[in-house]
């Protein structure tokens, strides 16, 4: 979205104008990544996102924003829901550079990052991806070729003071870790939202 319709956060709520703009830059990536999302028609998300809470479309809005490129990845049959998926080449430049979470965040001494994926996530009202949603994700194309993900880890592994993240090399997609409170300019995090 363009600098001139970014929304103030504290209102989440998006003007029409700022609507009509998310609406029209989603039909596109839609209709342009048809392999997301085979036998999903566009009318139909539409028609969901029309009756969706103004929560929900600001989520979308703030995904688009940090540069997640949002698209629809999935539906859930049982409940009727799109589920929108950061479906940016590689992970959103608006999100990297952060630690795992608040916890790792605040052990930090020295050379803090500004923010953690986990708190960034819960801000915006999306979920971290699962590693399964996270394979499930490179099913549908190539992500992360340069980059890395955090992932939502465990809490066995996050007890241990560890946090897992995953990238695409060398055709296949690999699971890693690290110390929760580190933090890359390649690593960010991708997201889900369920409409």
């Amino acid at each position: 979205m363009t600098e001139k319709s970014e929304i103030s956060s504290s209102t989440k709520e998006l003007s029409s104008e700022q609507k009509e703009e998310l609406f029209g830059l989603l039909k596109s990536r839609f209709e342009k990544n048809r392999n997301l999302h085979s036998g999903l028609e566009w009318t139909q998300v539409e028609a969901r996102l029309e009756e969706t809470g103004r929560d929900k479309l600001w989520s979308l809005s703030e995904m688009e924003r940090t540069g997640g490129e949002p698209d629809v990845a999935g539906h859930d049959s049982k409940t009727g829901e799109y589920i929108f998926v950061d479906c940016s080449a590689e992970s959103p430049k608006g999100r990297r550079s952060v630690c795992y979470d608040r916890e790792a965040l605040e052990s930090r001494k020295e050379h803090k990052p500004q923010n953690s994926a986990v708190d960034m996530a819960a801000d915006m009202g999306i979920e971290l991806l699962t590693e399964e949603q996270y394979r499930e994700l490179q099913e549908l194309g190539n992500f992360d070729r340069k980059t890395s993900s955090w992932v939502k880890t465990p809490s066995r592994i996050r007890e241990l003071g560890g946090a897992i993240f995953c990238d695409r090399r060398y055709d296949t997609v690999f699971v890693y870790h690290n110390g929760a409170e580190s933090y890359y300019a390649a690593r960010g995090f991708r997201g889900s939202l369920r409409v």
